[in-house]
């Protein structure tokens, strides 16, 4: 006892006393024991219970706030809308934010190489200013690394952009086009963004892009086809691809032909995984109340999408939500709301079961995700956001299994028309907000 004692007495009091640490009043118990105070058998039991809550308030403070696996980091220059991505060695963060008014402004593009603490000048991403939307929430930039890291972004046109979007034929206008821009090769500056849409039409909810290490890259909204029903119910996700990085698209084609609608202003996600396989999430608008989350993929390079349900939502409005993807170890998870609350499952295993956030708010909005090295699931999310409101920030640990680590941690600050963005790091994950 005498020697279990002093191991454990030697080996937590450097813990205890970094930042003032929880053991530290413990542990300071510990120090007057000696072998003749130990001869007492009261003090025996005293020095078990020691040991026992000194075990416990560890494993307490390593799933805190303070958990150093876990770290938060602010926007840049006051930016919000963070969209973030690593590079495969995860060494370089990539990321994109939005600032200005929030019906025109811009998309600004930083990078770090060491995890946020510092970042490299700003480069915007539209060549037109104020040519990006925040109104919203989910009409802003996304962002996907392709081949030999090239960064390429997309994202919903604002009403002071150049190039529109097809004509309308039910409002007999022209509507926000879908943009599409990509670095250049010397990490100097974008190019000249592009409008997309060909032939399709009623851009709202924001459009997606994913991209693959072969040179395959892919933007995705939902809209309509002439000749399509009225409504939500007659809208359907739409795919453009490009086989030369970028350089140029084909035409727009239905992702998916089943006739689940789509619901208008809600956005969508699209990723590709380590094997090429293309993913996307959507809600759907089935007449106009069937607000239900899909998964739809593609094998072969999107050339052929099946799709299947995922969740249901039985509501006859618009919850303008927002989804996202996290792959690592073979497992791709995806992630949603519904009716309030945040939710993740995993894509890759044959009946999986949703996965919720303990004591979350009702008003839980905009999931991110990210695997961590050691297997865990990082989730986060906002809650009180909403029109023209900002909220706070919340998120979860849960292991491979899908159980919680412990309670959710929150903290306020999420500004206006703002999320998160989760990453993965070497020794754990960043959140942006």
């Amino acid at each position: 006892m005498v020697l279990t004692g002093a191991v454990s007495y030697f080996a937590l009091l450097p813990f205890a006393r970094l930042n003032n640490g929880p053991l530290f009043p413990v542990i300071e118990q510990i120090s007057f024991l000696t072998p003749r105070n130990i001869e007492n058998r009261k003090m025996k039991r005293k020095l078990l219970l020691v040991f026992i809550c000194s075990a416990l308030i560890f494993v307490a403070y390593s799933r805190s706030p303070q958990n150093p696996d876990v770290k938060l980091v602010r926007i840049p220059n006051g930016g919000i809308q963070p969209e973030a991505v690593a590079d495969h060695g995860g060494e370089i963060l990539h990321l994109i934010y939005f600032r200005g008014v929030p019906a025109h402004g811009d998309l600004l593009y930083v990078k770090s190489s060491d995890g946020g603490v510092t970042w490299s000048s700003a480069l915007r991403v539209n060549s037109q200013p104020g040519t990006a939307i925040a109104a919203g929430t989910i009409r802003g930039g996304q962002i996907a690394l392709g081949q030999n890291g090239a960064v390429h972004v997309a994202w919903n046109g604002s009403s002071e952009a150049e190039s529109f979007g097809p004509m309308n034929p039910e409002s007999g206008k022209r509507g926000a086009p879908m943009l599409y821009s990509r670095l250049n090769s010397s990490g100097t500056a974008f190019e000249p963004e592009r409008n997309l849409m060909t032939h399709t039409f009623g851009l709202d909810g924001g459009g997606t892009v994913a991209a693959d290490n072969s040179g395959n890259v892919y933007v995705a909204w939902h809209g309509k086809a002439v000749g399509a029903p009225e409504g939500e119910a007659g809208r359907q996700v739409w795919v453009t691809e490009s086989r030369d990085g970028g350089k140029s698209f084909a035409a727009e084609q239905p992702a998916w032909k089943e006739p689940t609608g789509a619901c208008g202003c809600c956005g969508m996600a699209m990723f590709t995984d380590a094997r090429g396989t293309v993913r996307a999430l959507y809600r759907s608008a089935t007449e106009n109340v069937h607000r239900d989350i899909y998964l739809i993929e593609s094998q072969n390079r999107g050339e052929r999408f099946t799709g299947r349900k995922l969740d249901t939502w039985q509501i006859n409005a618009c919850p303008m939500s927002s989804m996202a993807f996290a792959e690592a170890g073979g497992r791709i998870l995806g992630a949603w709301e519904t009716a309030g609350h945040v939710y993740f499952e995993d894509l890759t295993t044959p009946n999986a079961l949703r996965i919720g956030a303990t004591n979350e708010d009702k008003n839980s909005k905009h999931p991110r995700l990210a695997i961590m090295p050691d297997g865990e699931t990082l989730m986060a999310w906002t809650e009180g956001t909403g029109w023209a409101r900002g909220g706070s920030l919340a998120w979860q640990l849960f292991d491979r299994a899908g159980k919680p680590l412990g309670e959710k941690h929150i903290v306020s600050g999420v500004p206006t028309w703002s999320f998160a963005a989760v990453v993965p790091q070497a020794q754990g994950a960043l959140i942006l907000y």
